[in-house]
């Protein structure tokens, strides 16, 4: 599955449960699981609870996904 196939969410981070994985609630209430992108993790990003985040989901399974961008 290429890059463009993934679908993009914005949402706010609820749960931060250790390891890069934080739970977000998307706009549409819907609780996605996502971890952060290598990228994030390489520049030492850090996302907190209460960060606006987006997040790229698999049209085939959208209850996990990958962080790529802290939004304000």
């Amino acid at each position: 599955m290429s890059r463009e196939d993934l679908i993009q969410l914005e949402g706010v981070v609820t749960r931060v449960l250790g390891y890069g994985t934080m739970e977000i609630e998307c706009d549409d209430n819907v609780i996605v699981r996502g971890v952060l992108c290598g990228r994030m993790k390489k520049r030492k990003i850090k996302v907190m609870k209460g960060d606006q985040v987006q997040v790229r989901v698999s049209p085939y399974d959208t209850s996990h996904g990958i962080i790529t961008w802290r939004l304000r």
